[in-house]
């Protein structure tokens, strides 16, 4: 990272919906040093998370204890990283991320199109309104194209063959959970099974709407809770040096 010290590192394994992490990264920068790192999976690629982990720990092999967040199936992967290297995380944030990890908008597409006689593109028609509702900055037909690109990027492993499972678990350093009450995909009771697994000072925080992109429609609503959860941990940390 060029000798720079960094607070925060924000995982971006969906390189299709990355511009809905923008406004929340903008606001965090404000009050932290934060970094972005990108994955993008080609074509060629397995889709499997193993990629992601090992590129990600490279790049945060040399750093210190950072705090760690991603959205959906970024989560999932900084979820993964968090309980294969403790030692390199300070704190964990996860934005739509279900008890069951391998719950993402990823499973419900592949879903509907079993069950549906529908094409992608219709499918993927059908996931914008789920997934934005009609708030949308912009034409349907270009999120439809994003959800596209995600689907090609993703590391997430399902396919229309085989929808996966992660296995269940918290993490050992503190843990933020954050999702939307109007949210389809990580409804009330998968965000609520977390609480079955999270430590005394972990926290479950529902954003009151904006569905799985909440982040992207209330930056400085959830910017703010996170900061007053990174705040938190400080004197705990230094009571223990």
């Amino acid at each position: 990272m060029n000798g720079v010290v960094v607070d925060v590192v924000w995982v971006g394994a969906s390189a299709g919906v990355i511009a809905f992490d923008r406004p929340l990264i903008k606001y965090l920068s404000r009050h932290k040093t934060i970094a972005f790192w990108q994955y993008e999976q080609t074509l060629d690629e397995a889709s499997s998370f193993t990629g992601a982990l090992e590129l990600l720990h490279k790049y945060l092999e040399a750093q210190e204890p950072i705090h760690l967040i991603g959205h959906g199936a970024s989560g999932v992967v900084a979820l993964l990283y968090a309980r294969l290297y403790p030692d390199k995380v300070k704190s964990l944030t996860l934005l739509s991320v279900a008890a069951q990890p391998a719950i993402t908008w990823h499973t419900h597409y592949y879903t509907q199109r079993k069950l549906l006689p529908c094409s992608r593109q219709q499918i993927l028609g059908q996931m914008v309104r789920t997934l934005f509702g009609t708030r949308l900055p912009f034409h349907t037909q270009a999120f439809v194209a994003l959800l596209d690109r995600d689907l090609e990027t993703s590391p997430n492993p399902h396919s229309l063959y085989e929808l996966v499972r992660v296995p269940k678990g918290g993490v050992n350093m503190p843990l933020l959970v954050c999702a939307a009450n109007d949210d389809v995909i990580i409804d009330r009771r998968s965000h609520a099974q977390w609480s079955r697994l999270l430590k005394l000072d972990d926290r479950l925080w529902r954003c009151p709407d904006g569905k799985h992109f909440f982040h992207f429609f209330y930056p400085e609503q959830v910017g703010d809770e996170l900061l007053q959860f990174w705040q938190s941990i400080v004197p705990a940390m230094k009571l223990t040096a």
